[in-house]
């Protein structure tokens, strides 16, 4: 009769601890495990293939010089509405915005401090508990040059524009190298 009443009291506990747990859409499971494995890989492949063709050296290069931040973007100095008017904009538009997935987009840098400071590209907020993360060394060359707002040189290069967010911290032919991060997770 003991052992009777002590399983049913175990029984009960169970069944108690299973009611208490709440299972919501962005509970941890295998298949939203899957769908972040996924976003990462699209992160990473979105900045392969932008740093291939150019696209994201061209949009870290393209700075206002005048305004001292990125061609279009918001007051704070970064894009905060959309994707960045510029290739590599339109690549992130291409494999997140369609999917209802929001990014921010994070320039690092070392500046003269020997410190690693952070630049933020895009933000759409708060990134959530299931948020992936994806980067991309990029090297800026002493010679290469900063773009206008149409991604064409404008003949000055990064060492001589004393506006560029990104300084040069040593002497070398490698002017910085900008780590470029994708954060990315589900709205």
């Amino acid at each position: 009769m003991e052992g009777v009443i002590a399983s049913l009291i175990l029984l009960s506990a169970v069944v108690f601890a299973l009611e208490m747990t709440a299972v919501t859409p962005l509970s941890a499971s295998t298949s939203s495990q899957h769908i972040e494995n996924q976003q990462e890989a699209t992160a990473r492949g979105v900045l392969a293939s932008a740093a291939e063709t150019g696209a994201l050296e061209r949009a870290v290069l393209s700075w206002n010089a005048t305004s001292e931040q990125f061609y279009q973007t918001s007051e704070l100095g970064y894009f905060t509405t959309g994707a960045p008017p510029n290739r590599f904009g339109t690549m992130l538009e291409r494999s997140f915005d369609r999917e209802g997935v929001a990014y921010n987009v994070y320039l690092r840098y070392q500046g003269t401090d020997s410190q690693t400071h952070t630049e933020p590209y895009v933000y759409q907020g708060v990134p959530s508990d299931h948020a992936v993360r994806a980067t991309w060394s990029l090297s800026i060359m002493v010679d290469d040059e900063i773009r206008d707002e149409n991604g064409d040189p404008t003949g000055t290069t990064v060492v001589a524009d004393s506006t560029y967010f990104a300084p040069q911290p040593s002497g070398s032919s490698v002017y910085n190298v900008i780590d470029v991060e994708v954060v990315v997770w589900r709205i």
